[in-house]
Parts: C-alpha cells; sequence; structure tokens
C-alpha cells in the first residue's frame, strides 16, 4: 500500500490569532464531521524509548523522526486508535490500528506480548521496539481541538488549546489531575495539505511573526516530568 505523506506546519499564536482565524475559515472551510459544538477533546498517551530519543530528536529537530502513541476523542474509550506518526522535514504520514481498553491497560502495566497475536503489522512493530529500545508510555497530552477542512488539496486545519500534561496512569480517567503547558488564551496552530495549499487558505493563515514549528504538545509535556 502506497503511503500518503502530507504537508504540515504549526505555528503557536495569541487570543487575538485565533478568534481572527476561526472567524476567517468559517466564512469559508467546513467543520470536521466529529466537532460537535464546534470542537472535541483529544487524549494521547505518547510512548517513548529509555534513552528519550523522540523527545530529542524533536528538540533537535531532527528532520527524519517518529513517534508512537495511543488516542481517543472526548473520553470515548470504546475507540482508541494506535497511532505511529512519521515525519521527513516538512512531510508527514501517520498509520494506525484499533485497540480495546483492555489492550491500553495491558500496555501501560508493560505486558505487550498479546500484541505479537494481533494482525496487523503496527502492532508488531510497537512490540519490537517495547522490547529492544524501551520504548514505553511517558505522558498523557490533554487538549481542545477545533477543526476545519478545505477539500481543494485536502486541507485540515486546527486550533489546539488548553493543552495539559498529565499522568500516564491516569489515561482513563475523566477528570484526571493535570498542568498546564500553555499560556492562557494561546493556541497551536496546525495545517496539514497533500499536493498543494490553495492561496486563499495560505492567505487566511497567515499570521505575522509567528514562528513555525515553535511549539511541541509532547516536549511541552514532557517537561514537568523531568
Amino acid at each position: 500500500m502506497d503511503i500518503q505523506w502530507r504537508h504540515e506546519f504549526k505555528h503557536q499564536i495569541n487570543y487575538g490569532d485565533c478568534i481572527a482565524l476561526k472567524q476567517r475559515l468559517s466564512q469559508l472551510c467546513q467543520r470536521d464531521d466529529h466537532a460537535c459544538g464546534g470542537g472535541y477533546l483529544i487524549r494521547s498517551l505518547y510512548f517513548d524509548t529509555w534513552d528519550d530519543s523522540a523527545l530529542i530528536d524533536k528538540q533537535n529537530s531532527v528532520s527524519m523522526r517518529e513517534k508512537f502513541r495511543i488516542r481517543c476523542y472526548n473520553n470515548d474509550f470504546s475507540l482508541i486508535k494506535l497511532e505511529k506518526k512519521s515525519k521527513r522535514n516538512a512531510l508527514s504520514n501517520k498509520c494506525s490500528t484499533l485497540l480495546s481498553a483492555d489492550d491500553v491497560e495491558r500496555i501501560i502495566k508493560g505486558d505487550c506480548k498479546f500484541l505479537l497475536d494481533r494482525d496487523d503489522p503496527l502492532s508488531a512493530e510497537l512490540y519490537a521496539k517495547m522490547q529492544y529500545t524501551g520504548l514505553a508510555p511517558v505522558v498523557v497530552v490533554d487538549y481542545y481541538r477545533e477543526p476545519f477542512t478545505y477539500a481543494p488539496g485536502n486541507v485540515r486545519v486546527t486550533l489546539d488549546r488548553d493543552i495539559r500534561s498529565v499522568a500516564v496512569s491516569d489515561f482513563f480517567n475523566v477528570d484526571p489531575p493535570s498542568l498546564p503547558v500553555i499560556e492562557p488564551g494561546m493556541a497551536v496552530l496546525e495545517v496539514k495539505y497533500d499536493a498543494f495549499l490553495p492561496d486563499l487558505i495560505r492567505d487566511i493563515v497567515q499570521v505575522n511573526n509567528r514562528k513555525s514549528g515553535a511549539f511541541s504538545k509532547y516536549a511541552a509535556c514532557r517537561a514537568p516530568f523531568f
């Protein structure tokens, strides 16, 4: 199966940027079908190796890197995904498979041999890397996302706010203790697209004096545990 690589960039933006972008995007884009009330909660359980290679690669802006995570939406633990996201410079791709809540509990406890019994290569890869690189769950990242889509270019624009760091043991806690890792009113703008970014969208998401790639939700949420 061909791997679909997509362009991706992100900026950290302030409250004024966020309000202006939402107004502009609402005039042109569609809301994501799953965005009830405009958005949804995302919870991601991130993995890293014994020597924190994913964190260090991100901090050093390594051009080729990967990360594993387990993700659910709106605290719905009946639909959980294991995902692997790969990056090559400004291009990214993602592959995924479904997990049960029991699967996730076993992974958190370090019981991962069952992954070999699953008939999918992503589960087998996770097992191998947990065994041979010490890959293990290290932090939970919570945030609220407002998504917009635009068909030409298969564009997806998201605004992420209220980003919080949560302990691994609280993955199934619907109201866990958490630490905010972004200033109040700030958000992260992410733009993803296939072969081209239409000029209409490019003009809308142009944010002056904002540094591309300046904020990593994963890296920020790891900081409280160091």
